[in-house]
């Protein structure tokens, strides 16, 4: 969240507040209440979109009202303008307060474990460590439980790279704490987990704390060459640095090291593009941006591949069975599906985006429509779908043409025909 999101979020429930005590006659005493109120709002008004200064205004608030009762929520935005500021030792401060009443926040679990192992210090590394054990337990329950809105093959994908920078995170904390076996064994299964430099490296450092050099020239090799698209060039240039140093040290010179990065730049291309046929094989439209390029699985369970749609005219109809507005509409979506019966140019596809699949065939029963309906399988992503009722007109090119987000009932048959026309004539 940026700082200015912060002050409105936070000027917003302050306003609130005093405005709960309405109006404010000219009075010589004010209730405790009305008067922190008032403080409140004058000192975030006053740190304006500067991250440092409404941190300071947090801090001198709660020193004069120990015990207010907005506690909670301003240590959160305290919290939160802190990650911002990159100010470690108040992100620990504040970061550890709200996660002792909220231990599942994710942002905060990062930035906690990240703050604390700046150092080396083993009582930040045993916090660290526990932090980033909850961390890593609340990522595995939420890839259990799919993401919203994404592909299973995507939500694996990204869940998978943030548990390998929690099993990181706890490689370090245990290597902060003398158990470098214990660091090394978690930093070979953050890489297992999701293979990205970051991890490579957390491999190589708990390699040459063991003394096995030669496995941390191939962790550093692996760092450097495999594809990230997180790695900067500054990465790049230390990792090849450390790499050069080790490698010298090793064998005297660096003789033969051109050899071994053309080794691991084929050893991890040839990794990331294994997962990434893995994560395929289980979804068929992981990675693609294309929409025309999805295969849709039917409602009835028969697949749809979209490249067999080319050419044509395609109205994506995007609903669900909770969304009331999307049921008014139908009627008016199945008018303007009629005028268009006998062109084979035009094909209207019905895409449900509920979470749960076991829904929408009673649904379907109940409500006694027509028609084959298409689960979104990834659909919403590629096309950009942030609401519902929403209908997406694409051109014979496969090109977007058209996108209503809701529908006015008097013109929605009209204005639909009228695109569906205009994208016929492109």
């Amino acid at each position: 969240m940026t700082s200015r999101a912060l002050v409105c979020a936070m000027a917003a429930a302050c306003l609130w507040a005093f405005a709960q005590n309405g109006p404010k006659p000219a009075q010589p005493a004010k209730s405790a209440s009305a008067q922190e109120s008032e403080d409140l709002e004058n000192a975030l008004s006053e740190a304006g979109s500067s991250p440092y200064e409404y941190l300071r205004a947090i801090e001198k608030h709660l020193a004069k009202y120990p015990d207010s009762p907005r506690k909670a929520e301003l240590e959160r935005a305290a919290v939160r303008a802190a990650m911002e500021a990159n100010d470690d030792a108040r992100t620990i401060e504040f970061g550890e307060r709200v996660l002792a009443r909220q231990s599942d926040d994710l942002q905060i679990l990062d930035r906690v474990s990240k703050a604390l192992l700046a150092t080396d210090n083993p009582d930040n590394a045993r916090r660290a460590l526990a932090h980033a054990v909850r961390y890593e337990e609340v990522l595995r329950q939420m890839q259990r439980d799919g993401g919203k809105g994404m592909s299973a093959a995507e939500w694996k994908d990204q869940t998978d790279r943030a548990i390998a920078r929690a099993l990181g995170y706890e490689a370090r904390a245990n290597g902060n704490l003398g158990h470098f076996e214990e660091a090394l064994a978690l930093a070979r299964r953050a890489f297992d987990t999701y293979p990205n430099a970051e991890a490579a490296r957390e491999q190589a450092r708990w390699d040459e704390r063991l003394g096995k050099n030669e496995d941390a020239i191939r962790a550093l090799a692996d760092a450097f060459t495999i594809p990230d698209p997180r790695t900067t060039d500054a990465d790049r240039a230390n990792d090849r640095g450390r790499l050069g140093e080790l490698y010298r040290r090793q064998k005297g010179s660096e003789t033969g090291l051109g050899d071994l990065l053309l080794e691991a730049y084929d050893r991890n291309v040839a990794l990331v593009h294994s997962r990434e046929l893995q994560l395929r094989t289980g979804d068929p439209n992981a990675r693609l941006t294309d929409p025309m390029q999805f295969a849709l699985t039917g409602v009835d369970g028969k697949t749809l591949k979209m490249p067999a749609l080319k050419g044509k005219v395609v109205i994506f109809d995007f609903w669900a069975t909770w969304c009331g507005p999307c049921r008014q509409q139908h009627p008016l979506y199945e008018q303007v599906k009629a005028r268009f019966r006998d062109n084979p140019s035009v094909v209207f596809l019905s895409i449900d985006t509920d979470e749960d699949h076991r829904l929408v065939k009673p649904f379907l029963n109940e409500v006694r429509w027509q028609g084959p309906v298409y689960f979104e399988d990834g659909l919403s992503r590629a096309l950009h779908i942030t609401s519902i009722p929403t209908t997406i007109v694409t051109g014979a090119s496969g090109r977007v043409v058209s996108r209503m987000n809701g529908f006015v009932p008097e013109r929605f048959v009209e204005m639909l025909t009228e695109r569906i026309k205009d994208a016929l004539a492109e």
